[in-house]
């Protein structure tokens, strides 16, 4: 059962879309909504392959939508970003490959041409378990809101065109939560043993660039976040670079390249054997092709 307060959380976190919902028509001119559902799959099956190898299949979810707001000097974006991947080979455990739930709501009020007041919450998890030794899925390291993080943050907005935005505060909170006792009790993304949550208080900066057409039927997207803990280590910088390169073959047919650049010098890395070591980059890359729909 899902607890009372992840529940409450959500309903903050969805409000923007609940309330267009339940808007009245002659108010919805101020609304701009879209986005894109993606689904790609691969298979391989081989019978009496002399070259060796085993059969595989993998797939992989994607979803994107955003909700933004306009009238007079107040703008309000929002935007919701779903990925889920697996992938088997053989007769061996099902292993996760994409898990990604992040939800970024951004309100702002005009200052100047370019630049506004801005006030900005970005949370973030996960679906489900992810392990550290896959395929034998013995080590657990992750699961549904362990870790989970929120921020919550107030600055400068600086939009010249709708291409490109530069949100820097000096005032930004970051909670990460780990609900799982098992997790908690290791101290796990830099909680203390036993601890659900974990406060850090610093400053951010959030650059979101996109490009449609970057060449003929190529849309770009790159966003790079950065978070300093001014009260421990500042120096520390906990880095999330994401680059998504969309290739449009029609309609319907679609191929995508996106990388992840990650590091937190909170988030230990685990071996195989289960033992820590210090932080560590992340990085990951997936590649898909297959049906996509916009909206």
């Amino acid at each position: 059962m899902i607890p009372h307060k992840v529940k409450c959380l959500f309903i903050v976190l969805f409000l923007p879309f609940i309330s267009f919902a339940q808007s009245e028509p002659d108010t919805t001119k101020h609304w701009k909504g879209g986005g894109n559902t993606a689904l790609t799959f691969s298979q391989v099956s081989l019978t009496n392959w002399s070259a060796g190898g085993k059969n595989s299949v993998s797939g992989n979810f994607k979803f994107s939508t955003f909700l933004n707001y306009k009238k007079g000097k107040n703008a309000w974006e929002n935007t919701l970003d779903l990925g889920y991947g697996l992938t088997q080979q053989g007769d061996e455990n099902i292993v996760k490959t994409d898990d990604k739930v992040q939800f970024v709501s951004k309100y702002g009020h005009q200052a100047s041409k370019k630049w506004y007041y801005t006030a900005l919450a970005d949370f973030k998890t996960q679906m489900d378990l992810g392990y550290k030794n896959p395929p034998d899925n013995e080590i657990m390291t992750s699961k549904f809101m362990s870790p989970a993080y929120l921020l919550l943050s107030l600055g400068m907005d600086y939009k010249p065109n709708d291409n490109f935005s530069l949100y820097v505060s000096p005032l930004t909170s970051k909670m990460t939560f780990v609900n799982d006792e098992e997790l908690s009790n290791q101290g796990a993304f830099g909680v203390e043993p036993g601890d659900n949550l974990r406060s850090e208080f610093g400053a951010s900066v959030k650059s979101i660039f996109k490009k449609e057409n970057l060449i003929e039927n190529v849309n770009f997207k790159t966003r790079l976040d950065l978070f300093s803990n001014l009260g421990n280590h500042p120096e520390r910088v906990d880095v999330e670079w994401e680059t998504q390169f969309d290739f449009k073959v029609n309609s319907y047919l679609s191929a995508n390249l996106g990388t992840t650049l990650l590091y937190d010098h909170d988030i230990k890395y685990v071996d195989s054997e289960g033992v820590e070591h210090g932080a560590r980059i992340q990085f990951k890359q997936l590649f898909g092709f297959g049906i996509n729909y916009e909206f």
